[in-house]
């Protein structure tokens, strides 16, 4: 960081709450203001502008060498001295001079707030013409971003605001998005110099529930028509709006984004991962370190969340978003599992490449000038005598009295590195980044020509940070820097794209300069390119698509590109390669296959819940039950909703059949069963095991039922056959283990209903001439919570042995010896909170290995052997129901802390309030002083350290454990297929998942649409995105069903139709 003194940029971004007007009267007091980047005199130098929110914004000349002179008051852009907030250089009149335009908000009449436009007059003089161009908007307006919508040769501007009611003031459910309002965002279409307003012909929102904080352009579908991406503070969404090439954008956020931030702040487009394909990166507010997130974040409650979404503002999360493209225009949200989701309350979010080495980083601006937030605060001023006792005598309330009391943290700025695997680190403090303040608008340019970019960052009541960058100078890292020289009307080549190619390697930048927060970048691009001395290939793609191509461009240099040299192309892009697979569903089950959830909400019953327990159905069981030799299947239903069975016919469709037992039983929830032959007679009958997590149901609804078959598919429940058990049961499988002639039964117990932790009983029936025996070891009746278990040949001894997963547990496997199951294996280090496990001979030499599907790494929660996940299970306060905590590392911890919030835990255990009377003194507590010794002795301990999915390869006497590629780790895994799909001889694997009722401050877990892995050789396996197997939803089992026409993939999703996939003829 250099400093002011040499630099000459002494600017102070000052804020000071005044009586009238402060953070309790306007609700963006704090929210500070912007930079921009851009060379006003094209000397080849970058000069700064900085906006100011309670004084005259400056402009600083660079002299070369970091020296620069403010000429603020010689070029007349101070401004009216009005709330200034965003800024953005751009040559908006086409003259190839770039002007200055700059977005004002506060506490002033419209006409004193209008923004202004500083148009260049060529001698470091500028000219205020907002109202000539009509560009003079009186919102309460944020940023601005100028672009080419409509391909027509000049710039357009998006006017972002935020809107002037107060957000606690508007109904949350009344549908008001579609209606225009003055305060909100404006597109201002440019026509021969001057711009019109064509917002709402254009299909932009201009609504009271936009609280416009961010705006990022960029061609995010590959399609070159630039589309923006919208940032939007409390409740709304955000909005993405992609360019339909006719005037006129579609907003798509819920169809291709699964949640947004909540109160999402900056935002930035650019690729991180190398695909050529950009990301979408947002800010918001969540602490990354246990003493804020206690004391300064509240969370919704669950079914106010569920209420927003059923009133279409889609799903939110407390945390930054870092939206991966899969390629499609689609996006999945990986910031928990990249590293960045948590960096306490951010303003700016800026992409690109720190140190010259081909990987795009993230640089994030952070803190608020006084803790808004505040737990402690919000409860000492709801309180009356607080109140009163602050206002003393006064006539009148001072706000300055109240203000007073709120706490005041700076914080420090990140700056996370790519690993290049999809996940950033923190390396803030060791870049020279790490200095504690109340940072807001940032900006990067090259202010020296070195190469690299530097970096531009305005704080609040201190001076702004210029960061110089030095890798091109001690790393050896090379670059290429790009220029424009575009079309008459936009002589920068704002929306040029630019491609550049070394062997295997690909890199993409677009120039588009509104980024971040409030701020805009040199528009120009700029490479890293790591230790590459020749780019093969390099290819622009100017905004009317006129191309340029050229070859063999050595690094280390400026390169200019014309717009006069390139010309229009045919396109001939290559073919994407056919998927494998194609969706049949409505042709092979013409009346569909659904599963109904009934409403439950788990997190009533069991505050402390991060995750319902039960929402974990449908499974799917199959078998033949009409003895045609075609395989038929039942859908377990929900409380509510019946078993329902479907007969395939020999054209490969099937069709429903009806099943009076399984009406009559629909007060029972099925979330586990198999089809067997049970009494001998040649046909399969059907075990059903019961669950669902409903305490206030009778125990006789977690019975497990016994169904007869007639041989034709007719069911009659036979409780004669019934086995003498109850629980609350999540896999039944069954197998002759003891290979005497006939099945005996395995049920896992997954929980006791309304009793999280407690051990379950599990059983293993023996079928001994039709009575039912249980006979399972201590080991495997109280192994833990299981969630599934198969039977397999684990040890390779001609006899099946079992294999069980669970939550909290490790991976068992129950050796079969001779028909006597015994012998626990346990994997080393393999505790994890497991959903399914599915055998398969993946490496084709002869033995048994498993798929494995866990939580994944894409959440909140990590663990590790060195931090591990831990929970206790007791009755603390003595009522005669147990109680559990769950602990975890906050991700800047070295300590691990109770997950519950103070108000969480206190509601489940009253007793503890009086020690923990304010969220400070909840904070730094550890289960260990929380509780007390004798209290912790008889607690019952789990851990977890492992979430990946994974594959356990049976290695002959042991195993290993080897998680399964990033693609796999999105969400958690519940459906799993394992087969040679592509015929090459190598087994390939399918995942599913998805789990959406999770606890608002753990944020729903939406991202897989299906995983297909494809088997190589070596026990490696490559990600397949366009497989053809696209599933959205919570896949919740998966099952291949021979027909006439050959093996399908048949996916039970949670309250939706069963998906039906073959290959692709």
């Amino acid at each position: 960081m250099l400093n002011p003194q040499e630099t000459g940029i002494d600017f102070v971004n000052t804020v000071v709450d005044g009586k009238d007007f402060n953070i309790l009267t306007y609700r963006n007091f704090y929210n500070g203001a912007g930079v921009a980047i851009g060379d006003i005199n094209n000397d080849s130098l970058p000069d700064l502008y900085f906006t100011s929110n309670q004084q005259k914004n400056k402009l600083y000349l660079n002299k070369g060498n970091f020296v620069f002179e403010d000429i603020t008051e010689k070029a007349g852009v101070g401004g009216t001295g009005v709330w200034s907030t965003g800024v953005t250089m751009a040559d908006v009149n086409g003259d190839g001079l770039l002007d200055i335009y700059v977005c004002n908000s506060g506490d002033v009449d419209g006409a004193d707030r209008q923004n202004e436009l500083f148009i260049n007059n060529g001698d470091l003089t500028f000219s205020e013409k907002a109202k000539a161009f009509n560009l003079n908007n009186e919102g309460y307006s944020t940023h601005a971003a100028f672009f080419d919508y409509d391909l027509d040769g000049d710039l357009d501007c998006y006017i972002l605001n935020n809107s002037f009611k107060d957000p606690g003031k508007i109904e949350l459910y009344k549908k008001v998005r579609e209606e225009p309002n003055a305060g909100g965002d404006k597109l201002m279409r440019n026509d021969d110099g001057t711009f019109h307003d064509v917002t709402t012909v254009a299909g932009i929102y201009s609504s009271d529930i936009g609280f416009g904080l961010g705006v990022a352009v960029g061609d995010i579908n590959d399609d070159q028509l630039p589309d923006i991406y919208v940032s939007n503070d409390f409740w709304e969404r955000d909005y993405l709006y992609i360019n339909k090439g006719n005037g006129k954008f579609s907003e798509e956020l819920i169809n291709r984004i699964n949640y947004c931030s909540v109160s999402s702040m900056g935002a930035d487009i650019a690729d991180i991962n190398g695909d050529g394909k950009p990301e979408i990166f947002t800010t918001d507010m969540l602490p990354a370190d246990n003493n804020r997130l206690q004391t300064t974040m509240a969370f919704d409650p669950y079914h106010l969340e569920d209420a927003k979404y059923r009133a279409n503002f889609h799903y939110q999360m407390v945390q930054n978003c870092l939206h991966l493209n899969d390629g499609n225009g689609n996006f999945q949200e990986i910031a928990l599992l990249a590293g960045v989701a948590a960096t306490d309350w951010s303003w700016g979010a800026l992409i690109f490449d720190f140190e010259n080495d081909g990987k795009k980083d993230i640089f994030v601006s952070n803190g608020i000038l006084r803790d808004i937030m505040s737990m402690d605060f919000r409860e000492f001023i709801a309180d009356r005598e607080n109140r009163n006792e602050i206002k003393g005598d006064k006539d009148s309330i001072d706000n300055r009295d109240f203000i007073s009391y709120m706490p005041a943290h700076p914080l420090k700025n990140y700056a996370f590195e790519n690993s290049g695997k999809l996940t950033f680190t923190d390396h803030a403090t060791e870049l020279g980044l790490g200095q504690p303040s109340f940072s807001n608008g940032s900006a990067y340019g090259d202010l020296d020509n070195d190469g690299d970019l530097d970096l531009v960052v305005n704080n609040i009541n201190s001076p702004s940070f210029l960061y110089r960058n030095e890798a091109s100078g001690n790393l050896g890292n090379h670059f290429l820097k790009v220029r424009f020289k575009g079309a008459a009307q936009n002589p920068f080549g704002i929306g040029a794209q630019v491609t550049i190619k070394m062997k295997d390697e690909i890199q993409v930048l677009q120039n588009f300069n509104t980024r971040g927060f409030e701020s805009s970048v040199e528009p120009l691009v700029l490479f890293g390119l790591g230790k590459v001395e020749m780019i093969d290939t390099l290819r622009v793609i100017w905004p009317d698509q006129k191309v340029e191509t050229m070859t063999n461009i050595k690094a280390d240099q400026t390169l200019t590109l014309h717009h006069a040299d390139a010309a229009v192309v045919e396109e001939h892009r290559p073919k994407k390669p056919a998927p494998y697979f194609e969706e049949v569903s409505a042709r092979v089950i013409p009346g569909g296959a659904r599963h109904f959830e009934n409403r439950n909400n788990d997190f009533d019953q069991e505050v402390l819940l991060h995750h319902m327990l039960s929402t974990e159905g449908p499974r799917l069981v199959t078998g033949d039950v009409n003895g045609d030799r075609l395989e038929d299947f039942i859908l377990l239903g929900a409380l509510g909703d019946p078993d329902k069975l479907f007969i395939q016919k020999a054209d490969g469709t099937f069709s429903f059949k009806m099943s009076p037992g399984f009406v009559n039983d629909k007060g029972f929830e099925s979330t586990c069963g198999a089809l067997f032959d049970h009494d001998g007679d040649g046909d399969l009958d059907f075990m059903v095991g019961s669950g669902g997590n409903q305490p206030e149901v009778d125990r006789i609804n977690y019975v497990v039922r016994f169904y007869k078959n007639d041989g034709r598919g007719n069911f009659v429940a036979d409780p004669g056959s019934m086995p003498q058990v109850i629980g609350n049961f999540s896999t039944l499988e069954a197998e002759d283990y003891d290979q005497d002639g006939d099945i005996d039964v395995f049920l896992g117990a997954r929980v006791v209903p309304g009793n999280y932790g407690l051990p379950p009983q599990s059983y293993l029936l023996l079928d001994d001439n039709g009575r039912w025996m249980n006979v399972a070891p201590p080991a495997l009746g109280n192994v833990g919570m299981v969630t599934d278990a198969t039977w397999a040949d684990a040890d390779a001894d001609g006899d099946k042995d079992l294999v069980v997963v669970g939550d909290w547990m490790a991976i068992h496997i129950f050796k079969n010896d001779n028909g006597i199951i015994e012998n626990d294996v346990t994997i080393p280090q393999s505790n994890g909170w497991w959903n399914r496990i599915e055998p398969a001979d993946l490496d084709n030499d002869g033995d048994i290995d498993f798929v494995l599907g866990n939580w994944g790494l894409n959440t909140k929660f990590k663990a590790s052997p060195a931090k591990p996940l831990t929970m206790f299970v007791n009755d603390f306060d003595d009522n005669g129901k147990s109680e559990f905590i769950i602990n975890w590392y906050p991700p800047l911890d070295s300590q691990a802390y109770p997950f519950a919030t103070k108000t969480e835990l206190v509601a489940q255990l009253p007793g503890l309030r009086k020690s923990i009377l304010k969220y400070e003194d909840y904070a730094p507590k550890t289960y260990d002083s929380l509780f007390s010794p004798e209290v912790r002795k008889r607690s019952t301990a789990y851990e977890a350290n492992y979430l990946a999915s994974a594959i356990l390869w049976n290695e002959g006497s042991t195993y290993s454990l080897v998680a399964l590629p990033t693609a796999a780790q999105l969400s958690p895994v519940f459906g799993i297929l394992a087969d040679d799909f592509d015929g090459d001889g190598n087994m390939d694997i399918w995942l599913g998942g998805n789990f959406y009722a999770m606890k608002p401050q753990v944020g729903r877990h939406n991202d897989s649409r299906g995983v297909y892995l494809r088997g190589n050789a070596g026990r490696t396996f490559t990600y397949v995105p366009q497989s053809g197997l696209y599933v959205e939803g919570e896949v919740r089992d998966a099952a291949m069903i021979q027909s006439n026409y050959g093996k399908r993939l048949f996916i039970a999703r949670n309250n939706a139709n069963v998906l039906v996939f073959e290959k692709r003829k």
